[in-house]
C-alpha cells in the first residue's frame, strides 16, 4: 500500500471516531453542545484531509461507485456539520428539532456505510 494511502487510513479512522462522538452526543443529548460540535467539525476536516489522501494515492477512478458513495458521504456530513453550526449559532444549547435529529443519525449511517464499504475494497482486494 502506498504510504499516502496509509495516511488516508489513518486519518479516515480518525475521522469515524470524531464523528462517532459528535453525532452520539447530539443524539443522547438531542442537543448540538460545543463538544458534540467540536468533534462534528474534526470528523469533517479529517474526512476532508482522508478523501484527499486516498484520491491522490489511488490508482483507480476517483469516479468508482466507491468513489461516488464516499463523496456522497462526505456532503451529508458537511451538511450535517453546517446544521450543526447553524443550529447552535441560533439557538445556543436548544434543544434540535426531530428533523436534524433524525437527518443527523441518517447522515452518519451513510457515512459509516461508505467507510464499511472502503474498508471491504481494501480487505478483498488484498
Amino acid at each position: 500500500m502506498a504510504p499516502i494511502l496509509m495516511v488516508g487510513t489513518v486519518i479516515v479512522n480518525l475521522a469515524l471516531i470524531f464523528y462517532s462522538i459528535g453525532i452520539f452526543i447530539e443524539q443522547h443529548r438531542h442537543k448540538i453542545t460545543q463538544k458534540a460540535l467540536l468533534f462534528l467539525t474534526l470528523g469533517i476536516a479529517f474526512d476532508i484531509v482522508a478523501t484527499t489522501c486516498m484520491i491522490i494515492g489511488s490508482t483507480n477512478s476517483p469516479f468508482s461507485l466507491h468513489g461516488l458513495l464516499g463523496y456522497s458521504s462526505l456532503m451529508v456530513m458537511l451538511i450535517e456539520t453546517t446544521l450543526a453550526w447553524r443550529h447552535r449559532l441560533r439557538a445556543g444549547d436548544g434543544e434540535v428539532s426531530s428533523g436534524l435529529h433524525l437527518y443527523s443519525r441518517i447522515a452518519y449511517f451513510w457515512w459509516v456505510a461508505a467507510f464499511v464499504t472502503g474498508a471491504l475494497i481494501v480487505f478483498c482486494g488484498s
